[in-house]
């Protein structure tokens, strides 16, 4: 049993109790069954905040502050014990995701495959085959061990540095090494490379093709009518032609930085003591590109795309789809997207220090708006119109809308958070609901701990001084005056 199940299996008995015992009132029965549709709220700040909204399905138990979380909504619940656990499960599709002190670690379950997750560097997957009740299973402790099957060649295995095979991953179709580096090949698309003492000697071989290297002296490779390569102490001189089989085949030299050049039917480029001087011609695009001091000075003139860099002082460049500035780089800068279906404008000052963006459907008249000023306030404004305000926020302008970060550090410094909609519905609270006030339609709920606390419809309300050291309750034209924490007080006026 984990610790979160241990702590609920504990504590949901005796806030149900608690809740009994201090908020409850003997009412009858239609009243009793109006009360439960509205839900109930029960705090002991900074213990115990309990909510439940049954109309919605909602139900949402915290403790200690964001500490610990447990949210039943529809068919998702949520369970937190943070930064050490967040986990989400969702029932309609019966998948789960569980973070182990976010991004340390990762488990996911769905009904295709589990999925593990440590610092990116293990991984392990089981997929599940219900044709035939096998399971593949994939498992990576970068570099150093790595698992898999691959439908061509079976199951693989790599013990780095000693030994490995492996099959159809990291853009190979196949790796082998022993005692690596002083043995290793891939394959990729029929052509074979095998080193020897990684990086200096090489080999290829393929369907007419052959090549040799000893890096960074002298290499060579070819593949009859596609294409020849050479090089003499790299990178200083190089030259080759490629995509002979094209209807753009390349011829490049260079002789490094004094002058390169490369020439095609569709292109042509010279430098000339790189990066000061260069241009490149693009025939297709009908454009053209000068560097004066690359990459500080440039300009692009074209049919589609114009460009003037500045750097640091100015760029601009403008293209069909929309445009970036930059001025005193990188204090300020400016990119706009534009489509038929979508818009997209984005201000960033000081890289993260602020970012602003708005998003827009045209079509369906939607927008999503997010602003956030390092380390102040994160706010934002979904398509369906809920505005939210947060602060501080020491984290989220550098790694931007972050789900992870959301859900599992965020909370822990969010003193004041603030939730809104075109309605007038609205939710906020302060120091993790030592204040916190709701209203949604003409239900009115707010509670400064302990000292006061209201919650009131149109017919009915109730106002308490110290959690009932003082309480006034109105039911209709019905009066109640309590006192001393007594649940029963003197009662005046028609109900």
């Amino acid at each position: 049993m984990s610790f979160i199940q241990r702590v609920t299996r504990i504590l949901l008995p005796v806030v149900a109790v608690a809740i009994a015992a201090l908020v409850s009132l003997p009412v009858p029965r239609c009243e009793a069954a109006e009360a439960a549709d509205r839900g109930t709220i029960f705090t002991l700040w900074p213990l115990l905040d309990y909510r439940t909204s049954p109309a919605e399905g909602f139900s949402n138990l915290s403790i200690l502050g964001p500490l610990i979380k447990i949210e039943t909504k529809g068919e998702e619940k949520e369970t937190a014990f943070r930064p050490f656990f967040y986990r989400t499960d969702n029932l309609k599709n019966e998948t789960t995701s569980t973070y182990f002190l976010y991004p340390s670690a990762f488990f996911e379950t769905t009904p295709l495959a589990d999925t593990y997750e440590v610092f990116r560097l293990f991984q392990k997957t089981d997929y599940r085959k219900d044709e035939d009740g096998k399971k593949e299973q994939g498992t990576m402790l970068f570099p150093f061990y790595i698992s898999g099957r691959s439908e061509s060649h079976g199951e693989y295995r790599s013990y780095f540095p000693f030994y490995g095979d492996i099959y159809d991953r990291f853009w190979r179709d196949e790796y082998h090494f022993v005692m690596f580096p002083f043995y290793g090949s891939t394959v990729k698309k029929g052509t074979t490379t095998r080193h020897y003492l990684w990086p200096l000697f090489s080999t290829t071989s393929g369907e007419k093709e052959s090549g040799s290297e000893f890096f960074p002296l002298y290499g060579q490779s070819a593949k009859e009518g596609v294409y020849r390569k050479h090089y003499l102490i790299w990178p200083l001189f190089t030259w080759g032609d490629t995509g002979l089989n094209t209807d753009n085949p390349k011829s490049e030299v260079t002789f490094f930085p004094l002058y390169s050049r490369m020439e095609s039917p569709k292109a042509s480029s010279r430098s000339y003591l790189w990066p000061f001087m260069g241009y490149k011609v693009d025939r297709e695009k009908k454009q053209e590109e000068v560097d004066y001091f690359w990459p500080f000075v440039s300009t692009i003139r074209g049919e589609k795309r114009n460009s003037n860099n500045f750097l640091p002082l100015y760029s601009h460049d403008q293209y069909t789809d929309g445009e970036k500035s930059w001025y005193l780089w990188p204090l300020y800068r400016h990119e706009e997207l534009h489509s038929k279906e979508f818009d997209r404008e984005t201000d960033r000052v000081l890289f993260f220090l602020y970012r602003g963006s708005r998003e827009t459907w045209p079509k369906d008249g939607r927008d999503r708006v997010s602003r956030a000023l390092w380390p102040l306030f994160l706010y934002k404004r979904t398509p369906s119109g809920i505005s939210s305000i947060s602060l501080p926020a020491p984290v989220e302008p550098v790694l931007f809308d972050k789900e992870g970060i959301e859900k599992n550090w965020a909370p822990l410094w969010r003193l004041y958070q603030s939730r809104w909609d075109e309605d007038g519905n609205s939710a906020t609270s302060f120091l993790w609901n030592l204040y916190w006030k709701e209203r949604r339609g003409e239900e009115l709920a707010y509670e400064l701990f302990p000292l006061v606390s209201y919650r009131g419809l149109k017919t009915e309300s109730e106002f308490k001084l110290l959690k009932g050291l003082f309480g006034l309750k109105r039911t209709g034209d019905e009066r109640e005056l309590t006192l001393l924490w007594i649940p029963y007080g003197l009662k005046w006026g028609k109900k």
